[in-house]
């Protein structure tokens, strides 16, 4: 595996994800779900959680998201596609959002 600068780590999570199916992976898996950038890989985003919140990845999950077609005024737009990581944590493990703000 090559080398990851720590500026590549910061650019690979987007945001995190928060709806009712992730609150519930939260609870019952101890998962959480982050927007991360198209080209990342599943080991940069696992060392780039484990840098940013001080946490131990068991696992990264990926989903390549579809952009929505969306019809305006001036015709069809499409928007971007993007990509979706399930995180699984070790046990114990967790993160604070809020304290994050």
């Amino acid at each position: 595996m090559s080398t990851v600068t720590q500026e590549r780590l910061l650019n690979v999570i987007r945001a995190p994800h928060i709806s009712e199916k992730t609150a519930m992976a939260g609870e019952q898996d101890n998962q959480y779900v982050f927007k991360v950038s198209v080209d990342a890989t599943k080991p940069e985003i696992k060392a780039a959680v484990e840098s940013v919140f001080n946490v131990n990845v068991e696992q990264v999950r990926v989903v390549n998201m579809k952009g929505k077609v969306r019809r305006s005024r001036t015709g069809l737009g499409r928007r971007n596609d993007w990509k979706k990581a399930y995180v699984s944590l070790a046990d114990g493990q967790q993160i604070d959002f809020t304290a994050a703000i």
